[in-house]
């Protein structure tokens, strides 16, 4: 019987924590659109021939942080970014077929 209420306690415990871990994968509106906003001016500012950006998806990474997946000129290329607590892009991971950095922003990030 002990055994029963134990493993049925673990259960609990272990439902209850992904339900814990669901409800903090949420993002309000204000932070969805400061998110794209972002990504948007840094892929415009800093990609050659980018002429849209659409976005698919925006949730919390399995490390916690806020990530941003889309394409742009109407699915010609992925992107994958990774938001930072200010809103900057901190990393990106781009796809096959993607546009080559602009020249005057390889050294240092430009202006978004």
């Amino acid at each position: 019987m002990k055994t029963r209420i134990s493993l049925l306690a673990a259960v609990f415990l272990l439902l209850a924590g992904c339900s814990w871990i669901t409800a903090s994968e949420k993002y309000d509106d204000e932070t969805k659109t400061n998110a794209k906003k972002s990504v948007e001016s840094f892929l415009m500012n800093n990609y050659e021939h980018i002429d849209s950006v659409e976005f698919t998806n925006v949730y919390q990474s399995e490390m916690g942080g806020l990530n941003v997946d889309g394409t742009i000129n109407g699915g010609e290329a992925e992107f994958s970014a990774g938001i930072e607590n200010d809103f900057s892009v901190g990393s990106i991971g781009l796809g096959e077929g993607f546009p080559e950095i602009k020249k005057a922003c390889l050294v240092e990030t430009c202006d978004y």
